[in-house]
């Protein structure tokens, strides 16, 4: 991968600094216990933050997942795994919009930005 992006892309910068900015005990409370086991809710917040950073919409993203070599190292994925329907993102977003989810979740990430040295405590960040 490094032969076709020396430089590296953002995808990869987070998980060579910080292997995984989400784990998926972040997210214990957020589904039930019982029940089919469903996708990594780590992988798709962190699609979520990479779809949000390249301005993509779902079906980009799903597909991004899908094709680019960078996302999936950025995943922690196989290269043959399939991804999954970009409807799983809308439905991942509604459950980020309840109970203050999000200000959770953002909290979770600054302190892992800032523990890995990408960002400043107190500094201005956009919150978007």
């Amino acid at each position: 991968m490094r032969a076709s992006n020396p430089r590296g892309t953002a995808a990869m910068w987070v998980r060579d600094r910080l292997d995984e900015l989400f784990t998926d005990e972040d997210f214990a409370d957020w589904f039930p216990v019982d029940g089919r086991l469903g996708l990594s809710p780590a992988r798709l917040a962190m699609v979520s933050v990479l779809q949000c950073a390249e301005n993509m919409s779902d079906r980009q993203a799903a597909d991004a997942v899908r094709c680019r070599l960078d996302w999936k190292y950025c995943l922690g994925l196989e290269l043959d795994d399939p991804g999954f329907d970009f409807s799983v993102l809308s439905e991942f977003r509604d459950r980020i919009a309840q109970d203050g989810r999000a200000d959770g979740l953002l909290a979770v990430m600054i302190e892992r930005l800032v523990a890995a040295g990408l960002v400043k405590r107190h500094g201005q960040m956009r919150t978007d």
